[in-house]
């Protein structure tokens, strides 16, 4: 993956860094959650039992919240 390249390491956990914008933030941020659901979409293709036994629990879940 060519943009893991120029990946950033955080000097310390917990405090951001202060050179770093919102703008970058925002991108590293979207950048991550694309890759997550790429992963999830991934592991729910190679493991579909497991998936829609997660489908099923969830829409259990919602059927029974209380709003």
């Amino acid at each position: 993956m060519p943009e893991q390249d120029n990946r950033d390491v955080p000097s310390s956990r917990g405090t951001p860094d202060p050179a770093e914008t919102e703008a970058e933030r925002r991108r590293r941020r979207a950048r991550f959650l694309r890759e997550l659901a790429e992963a999830r979409a991934l592991r729910d293709r190679v493991q579909p039992r497991r998936a829609k036994a997660a489908r099923l629990r969830h829409a259990m879940r919602m059927r029974t919240f209380r709003w």
